[in-house]
């Protein structure tokens, strides 16, 4: 068996940032996914010393891969029931739901529970083997709430912090939970618990008062003989590179053939979305289509590029989203297209970074419209993009996002006539509004990027503990230092890995 290599950053995710196929030459190479958690990571790891815990994709055991841009790999098994009853099951069956206003009823089973405190267990486990004395460990979203109690068990040396990525409920809707007590402990088990918005935070102490009658304020809460911290840290975007992809010749080229393809309308609206119930995708379409019915937009001037990624596509509510989108697509292009202009130009497939900026750039209109949503990345790369400062963005509510972007065209996607007129709005701007509003909205970007969102957490994680005075910093080449623990740290000896 190898030797543990150990790390003094630690990222613990549901899944490896990596293509689930290797080169021809055997390398790895970091993958993009529909979600917001590897593009928020990769500019903060690709130069910081780490290693990533987390599962490779397949069932059966975990392979062993090689490191990717100096990250360590590190996988951890799962079987097919684990796949089934805690990533499909307790995972994105009862919790995501949940989370997101049950937009869809969340299901419960006890082996969906069992399998979730299994699979808890594990990463746990694999993370205490790879953790140095007295390093910091960041687990990540919604997926692995138990790992910092079971952790900190396992290792009561290190400085546990968890960040949820997905909207935390209010009371009334965790309350449901049948293991609710147990998923609150889990969380309490890190140091720092951040979220994307205040009101996450909020609700999180409510619950602890509530459920735990633990004292707890919105900013700290006690447990034991010691305090968790909490707190709002909003997730970003690498908005210097996304800008500097955009601005491209080759790009800038790219975009032009696009709107070539497209029929050269005069207004392009664009949505990219995972296909999922909590994007909105249908009350978007169902707008676009009430508006081509009144004549507010036509076919010949204005086209819609919906990009959906498929997602999660064994778990069956996705299987009939799909299904129902894919009809309504093809009622509208039946009813408003014509031979060679559709309505809606609908596509499933994945876009590299190169093809996404195109996009960007060629979009008129960005509609970004989830019915819930924790933070939303893509409207973030969307005005990273816009480097000539036009273009406008549709912006939901309900989105973490809209917090921060408060310039784009705020809709209620729930409400069919203020969506219909946010974007007969966004379409109808003015050159000189929509640049107004996109240079604020770049210039808040600018400052508000990923690595000011990693320094703030790290920098809250580290504060008050063993590291403290070691802050986390930024290097001369824009990437964030990591505390590295003392030599000398009085910590346990790692746990030796059992194969």
């Amino acid at each position: 068996m190898p030797e543990m290599r150990q790390s003094s950053l630690v990222v613990v995710a549901n899944r490896l940032p990596i293509d689930d196929s290797q080169a021809p030459d055997g390398a790895c190479e970091w993958r993009r996914s529909p979600g917001g958690l590897v593009s928020a990571l990769h500019p903060l790891l690709r130069h910081t010393p780490a290693t990533w815990v987390g599962w490779a994709g397949g069932t059966g055991p975990a392979p062993a891969l090689p490191d990717v841009d100096g990250v360590r790999m590190h996988t951890v098994a799962l079987s097919p029931e684990d796949l089934r009853d805690h990533y499909e099951g307790f995972a994105n069956a009862t919790l995501w739901p949940l989370y997101h206003d049950s937009v869809e009823q969340p299901q419960h089973h006890r082996r969906w529970w069992e399998a979730y405190q299994r699979v808890n267990q594990r990463f746990a486990e694999a993370t205490a083997e790879v953790a140095e004395p007295g390093g910091m460990v960041w687990v990540q979203d919604y997926h692995l709430q138990l790992v910092p109690g079971q952790l900190r068990t396992l290792r009561p040396d290190l400085r546990i912090g968890f960040f949820l990525h997905v909207p935390f409920p209010p009371p009334e809707l965790f309350m449901q939970l049948p293991r609710r007590a147990e998923l609150l402990r889990g969380m309490l088990g890190a140091d720092l618990v951040g979220f994307q918005r205040v009101q996450a935070a909020h609700n999180f102490a409510q619950l602890v008062t509530r459920v735990l009658e633990l004292p707890a304020t919105d900013r700290r809460i006690g447990i034991d003989d010691r305090v968790v911290r909490i707190g709002a840290f909003p997730v970003s975007i690498d908005t210097a590179e996304m800008a500097a992809l955009a601005a491209r010749p080759d790009v800038a080229a790219r975009a032009r053939r696009l709107r070539q393809d497209l029929g050269d309308p005069r207004q392009v609206v664009l949505s990219v979305d995972r296909m999922d119930y909590t994007k909105g995708i249908e009350q978007r379409l169902k707008a676009y289509s009430e508006l081509l019915a009144v004549g507010d937009v036509k076919v010949r001037d204005t086209v819609l590029v919906q990009v959906a990624m498929p997602s999660r596509e064994r778990v069956g509510q996705y299987q009939i989203l799909r299904e129902r989108i894919e009809r309504e697509v093809g009622r509208i292009n039946g009813e408003f297209g014509r031979v060679g202009e559709p309505a809606i130009h609908y596509l499933t497939q994945p876009f590299d970074r190169v093809e996404l900026a195109a996009l960007y750039r060629v979009a008129d209109v960005m509609a970004v419209t989830p019915l819930r949503d924790g933070m939303n990345l893509v409207a973030k790369e969307y005005v990273a993009a816009r480097v000539d400062n036009t273009g406008a963005l549709l912006l939901s509510e309900f989105a973490g996002t809209a917090a921060e972007l408060s310039q784009a065209y705020l809709v209620n996607p729930h409400d069919l006539e203020g969506l219909k007129q946010g974007l007969r709005a966004a379409l109808r701007a003015s050159p000189a509004d929509s640049t107004q509003r996109m240079r604020a909205m770049r210039a808040h970007l600018h400052q508000h990027d990923i690595r000011a969102w990693a320094r703030s957490y790290l920098r809250a994680l580290d504060e008050g503990g063993a590291l403290v005075g070691r802050s986390a910093d930024t290097n001369s080449d824009g990437t964030v230092r990591v505390p590295r623990p003392s030599t000398a740290s009085s910590g346990p000896a790692v746990h030796q890995s059992r194969g």
